[in-house]
């Protein structure tokens, strides 16, 4: 390094000597450690009476990209990933990404992740300014986080966006009022906040929620590793992501958002574009039964789905298929509240969910997306509507009968066809040619484990709106008994089609590019 720590350490400590704090500065230059960790520290003291702290960052290798944050002598004071402007925090107000309090005198740590390293070495550069007086105006509209009480009354369908990102975020612009004026034109219940590996946000919801009254602000985070995104749906609390650091895992991260009664949800699940859409493909070591959702679509179909939808389809019947309940949900992915629309960007509420809900509330939320009461609309609002139903009453997603019948019903923009999909073996497409439009099936429980239906509605051969599984378990009371040829078998299916068909190789490389060029200014999704 140019400049050690220890020396940068010894230049504030003559600094501040025998008298008052003034303004100083620190300075980090170096080499980025090849120490095969994702995320490393520079560490400094700040004395007693400072007001606010300034960090200044760069990385100086052009083909390299690092993240910004910050920890405090007790934890957590934000995470800007790949925000270009410095971070700030004082007291009564911080930069975006960053948590606002006490500035407390102590070990204080910038954290610098390791998103790509082309060059070796990689460099960097930061400088930290302490301040005996604050920068910031301060932030009046920032307040505790609690939750609110339900919007609406009664049981019924809602409609909403599980992955949308605000200003909060370092690649996102949007404030929540755009966010919540934007959904609420598409008829949207409930947004999820998902901004990156930070809770800054949440002292937002009270003060915006006075203004938009009939939108639920579901609070979260996109946990955001460099081997995968996951949601922490409802997560109230920030979660460690850096992964590989003492004590940080991805069972230990799972451990947390469940702790605060969150859900885990795995964001893009199969969004392999390499070094163009950084960490988006989900490779952490996480058992599927520990897994809360799957987002099924991200994006409009009529966008990612070109590239990704067979895949994610696939990964999620392999986690069914190990006995894991995984209930589909969907978000837009939305970074500019439905302003900055490029190829491979889709407005909030495409894809849109919908959820069964007791109450609009995020713990009602929660638990129809639990019970496996969900419905993904993968274009959006319009698509059709499927209420699955079972002829034996369902305990949350199971239902325990040696036969039951499972009717959907398919209205609204109904779409072509539709058909039952069992045990991951898409059946015979049935035309649709009436709204509402109905859809039996009568399925045995095999004489072991249960078998999984779920329903799609399709336009030109492809999922347009897919139901969550309703799963079929024998009663312990009834003996076992050999599946008739018509249980739902192999014998009535029909091979699901290629998420490519109709595209073509020109149609593929044109969305590459152009998630290429969006994405290679350095943030991942």
């Amino acid at each position: 390094m140019r400049r050690s720590l220890a020396t940068s350490l010894v230049a504030v400590t003559l600094s501040l000597s025998n008298g008052a704090l003034a303004d100083s500065t620190v300075p980090f230059e170096g080499d980025v450690p090849s120490d095969g960790l994702d995320h490393f520290f520079l560490s400094f003291d700040v004395p007693a009476g400072t007001r606010e702290i300034e960090v200044q960052h760069e990385t100086l290798t052009k083909d390299d990209i690092l993240d910004w944050g910050l920890l405090d002598a007790a934890g957590f004071r934000g995470w800007g990933g790949g925000n270009k402007e410095p971070a700030v925090v004082a007291e009564a107000a911080a930069s975006r990404s960053y948590i606002p309090g006490p500035i407390a005198p102590g070990p204080w740590r910038v954290v610098v992740g390791k998103a790509l390293i082309k060059s070796n070495p990689a460099r960097y550069r930061v400088t930290v300014r302490l301040r005996d007086a604050p920068t910031l105006a301060p932030q009046p509209e920032r307040r505790p986080y609690s939750p609110v009480g339900p919007i609406g009354v009664g049981a019924r369908w809602v409609a909403g966006d599980f992955h949308v990102h605000s200003r909060e975020s370092g690649d996102a612009s949007p404030s929540l009022d755009e966010i919540a004026t934007f959904a609420r034109s598409r008829g949207l219940d409930f947004v999820e906040l998902s901004d990156h590996n930070t809770d800054s946000q949440l002292s937002l919801l009270a003060d915006v929620s006075t203004r938009h009254p009939d939108l639920l602000f579901v609070p979260g985070m996109e946990f955001t590793t460099y081997a995968g995104h996951a949601n922490a749906v409802g997560a109230t609390r920030w979660v460690d992501h850096k992964i590989g650091q003492p004590g940080v895992t991805i069972d230990a991260a799972a451990d947390a958002i469940e702790a605060q009664g969150a859900l885990l949800s795995v964001n893009h699940p199969a969004f392999d574009l390499g070094d163009l859409c950084i960490g988006c493909t989900w490779k952490q070591p996480l058992a599927p039964a520990r897994i809360g959702a799957i987002e099924l679509g991200t994006g409009s179909v009529k966008k990612s789905g070109v590239l990704f939808s067979e895949r994610t389809f696939e990964i999620w019947e392999s986690w069914l298929a190990t006995g894991a309940h995984v209930p589909a949900i969907g978000g837009s992915d939305d970074h500019s509240a439905g302003k900055a629309m490029g190829l491979t960007d889709s407005p909030i509420g495409s894809p849109t969910t919908m959820v069964f809900v007791d109450e609009l509330t995020v713990a009602g939320l929660l638990a129809g997306v639990r019970r496996g009461r969900t419905v993904v609309k993968l274009d959006g609002p319009a698509d059709p509507m499927i209420e699955l139903t079972s002829s034996v009453a369902a305990s949350d997603d199971t239902v325990r009968a040696a036969t039951v019948t499972l009717r959907a019903t398919i209205t609204g923009n109904v779409g072509e066809s539709a058909r039952f999909v069992v045990d991951g073996v898409a059946l015979d497409e049935v035309p649709i040619d009436a709204s509402p439009f109905v859809l039996e099936r009568t399925v045995a429980a095999p004489a072991t484990g249960e078998a999984r239906v779920r329903v799609e509605a399709l336009v030109r051969g492809k999922p347009r709106s897919v139901t969550s599984h309703v799963f079929v378990r024998r009663p312990a009371e009834v003996a076992a008994t050999p599946p008739s040829e018509d249980d739902g078998g192999c014998s009535c299916a029909t091979p699901r089609r290629a998420a490519l068909d109709g595209v073509g190789f020109g149609g593929a490389l044109a969305f590459a590019f152009a998630w290429f060029a969006r994405r290679r200014g350095g943030r991942a999704r």
